[in-house]
């Protein structure tokens, strides 16, 4: 039952982390003034502290690790790439385009992440 619990909550901030992000894409491709806000800027290190958190708890509880589970590898890796393309997205890169791309690439691996948490297979929606 804990494991439910613990799932549960780390689709929810999975949830309220993507739902944060595309919001403060909006902001970036309309040039507001609240992707400067305190709160935007807190807030989602809090949402994905937790996030990170709950993974680790629910990876551990079902005794299954990166470069253990080739699935939860998958999405680490897949993590950082997400992370990385949505730090060019809203804050690194250079010219709108630059931009765009890196918030294109971001949803990709969003969508691709998701596909492996819920095929737990390392290749997600990319076989079909």
């Amino acid at each position: 039952m804990l494991y439910y619990t613990i799932k549960n909550l780390h689709v929810a901030f999975v949830v309220m982390s993507i739902a944060g992000f595309v919001l403060r894409s909006v902001w970036m491709l309309m040039g507001s003034a609240l992707l400067q806000h305190r709160v935007t800027r807190v807030l989602p290190h809090v949402i994905d502290t937790l996030l990170l958190l709950t993974a680790l708890v629910a990876a551990a509880m079902i005794s299954q690790y990166p470069f253990v589970a080739g699935w939860v590898t998958a999405k680490v890796l897949g993590l950082l790439a997400y992370v990385v393309l949505g730090t060019i997205a809203l804050k690194r890169g250079r010219t709108m385009t630059v931009r765009v791309l890196a918030l294109l690439g971001a949803l990709a691996t969003y969508a691709w992440i998701a596909s492996v948490a819920m095929t737990k297979n390392a290749a997600g929606f990319l076989p079909l």
